[in-house]
């Protein structure tokens, strides 16, 4: 059985306020070209399918198009699953038309995971455990169990569900959105929780031919079979030395396993210059920089005129000017700084500027415990 274990796609994100629907696209039409050369059995995507609840329509119709493409011309297999950018039932509204098309989608896992069983053309028959992201409290209420309280307790319970009725004669293979322990977070993640880490140890996944996650957007194995294949594109500038790829895995009947990290090519890369405006204009490099977005981080405190606009004669997609130490953009009016900052800080920074006082322990398990729930009826209320 070969399939490719991709994921974190954020169809319909922008960067800097430029849409990124078109380099999206320009990607995924190179991961059908490379499903449809490597003759893959399944497509595997391992959840935030979109960047948001709501999707633009763009992201919308460019979801449809991909999946048609497998589903009616290919004729690949896909299972997906939701993420915690994505809303369950949304996404899994779907699965009711296209699942008979071999594109299952699970956007809410319940009481219970159903596998999804393939054969490949080599015979090997493979079940998918589509685990699609289930916060604790949600799993609670599924489960009927009152002492499901963190997110590995939460995934431990459907694991266990899945061992118990997982056939000997097949292989299987586990789809979920989840942090693991040890590996490498990026800038561009939304944290699972908001107070505490949300992290699950790797252990948990152990007697699984394989496991395909989401949710990091780093390329990374955590062990010899749990892997990360990491997001579709660089989705921050702290992502561009990271090279972004999707895992070609093939699967023996002997339970042998074999990942290829593959790299799709983009519309345009993601590069970091720093340096005084002086060098960033002279750069040696900068023709190969031009049909990239630039961001410039500049040394020194000179004062320039409109550099931006100067900047951008020589770089011509450039998104973000900044100088050095500063996570804010130099030269805009309009950007507070909140960049990189989680809503609690925010709100702590606020509530100190109004009391005098920092929150307190108690204080803070109440903020994260009401933001917390905030986000869940985000994710429900836009279902």
């Amino acid at each position: 059985m070969r399939f490719i274990h991709t994921g974190d796609w954020h169809l319909g994100k922008s960067l800097h306020d430029m849409s990124l629907t078109g380099d999206q696209r320009f990607a995924l039409d190179a991961l059908l070209r490379l499903a449809e050369d490597r003759r893959v059995d399944a497509i595997v995507v391992a959840g935030d399918v979109y960047d948001r609840a709501v999707p633009p329509t763009p992201a919308v119709g460019l979801l449809d198009d991909i999946l048609a493409e497998l589903a009616l011309r290919l004729r690949i297999p896909v299972v997906m699953i939701a993420g915690n950018h994505d809303s369950p039932v949304r996404l899994q509204y779907l699965n009711g038309l296209v699942g008979r098309m071999g594109v299952h989608v699970v956007g809410e896992v319940g009481s219970e995971p159903h596998g999804v069983a393939l054969v490949g053309g080599d015979g090997v028959e493979v079940t998918f455990w589509p685990l699609a992201y289930t916060d604790p409290e949600t799993a609670r209420g599924a489960l009927g169990r009152t002492d499901i309280h963190t997110h590995e307790a939460s995934l431990a319970a459907h694991l266990e569900n899945i061992r118990a009725r997982a056939a000997a004669s097949s292989r299987h293979v586990v789809v979920a959105h989840a942090f693991v322990t040890g590996a490498l977070p990026s800038k561009s993640e939304r944290p699972l929780t908001v107070g505490g880490s949300g992290q699950v140890s790797k252990s948990v996944f152990d007697g699984f031919d394989y496991v395909a996650l989401g949710h990091l957007h780093r390329p990374q194995q955590v062990s010899e079979r749990v892997r990360y294949a990491g997001s579709l594109l660089k989705y921050s500038f702290e992502e561009a030395d990271h090279r972004k790829s999707v895992t070609v895995v093939d699967l023996g009947a002997d339970g042998s396993v074999a990942a290829e990290e593959v790299e799709l090519p983009v519309r345009r890369d993601l590069v970091r210059l720093t340096g005084s405006f002086a060098e960033i204009m002279e750069y040696p490099e900068a023709a190969a920089c031009r049909n990239a977005y630039v961001e410039v981080i500049l040394t020194g405190g000179e004062a320039l005129l409109d550099p931006m606009e100067r900047l951008r004669g020589v770089y011509p997609y450039i998104l973000s000017l900044r100088r050095e130490g500063s996570s804010l953009d130099a030269y805009s009016q309009d950007r507070p700084a909140v960049r990189g900052r989680s809503t609690r800080e925010l709100f702590g920074d606020f509530f100190a500027d109004a009391t005098g006082e920092a929150l307190s322990e108690a204080q803070e398990d109440e903020v994260d415990a009401v933001l917390t729930s905030a986000a869940r009826e985000a994710r429900e209320v836009a279902s």
